[in-house]
């Protein structure tokens, strides 16, 4: 059965119309003066800022080069994934910065590590420089 496109237009903008935006985790990112939360909710997609190789709470990247880093900044995406009611096999798409694209196999292998079996769809692209001089950083989108 089809149905009228007006139909189906109403439908959708009475969704995108009653969706509530919900800023996460700015206190956390307040603490360290960064100009962004941790994460956006809006309905049931859950919008995570871009994680560097950092330990929560700090502005020092960990040591390791890309590697260690994309270890770092996908555990601060499951810890955010999980904490607005998540889990990382409900991570539907995944953008990665990269500073250097020689290290896309290097960043591969932590990546994966990380999300087990789950593959999420993904981007990835060079960038010509990231936060705090960083090798990788990681944005995603998942659903709750």
């Amino acid at each position: 059965m089809k149905l009228p496109l007006i139909m189906v237009l109403v439908f959708f903008s009475l969704i995108s119309t009653a969706a509530e935006v919900k800023v996460l985790g700015v206190e956390k990112t307040k603490q360290l003066d960064l100009p962004f939360s941790e994460a956006v909710a809006v309905g049931d997609l859950l919008f995570i800022s871009g994680q560097i190789g950092n330990k929560p709470g700090e502005l020092k990247l960990v040591k390791g080069g890309v590697q260690a880093e994309t270890r770092q900044a996908m555990n601060n995406i499951i810890e955010i994934v999980e904490r607005y009611g998540s889990k990382v096999e409900k991570i539907a798409k995944c953008t990665i910065f990269l500073g250097d694209m020689n290290e896309w196999g290097e960043m591969n292998i932590a990546y994966l590590e990380a999300l087990g079996e789950h593959r999420p769809a993904r981007s990835a692209l060079g960038a010509s420089g990231l936060a705090l001089g960083g090798s990788v950083e990681i944005e995603c989108i998942a659903a709750r």
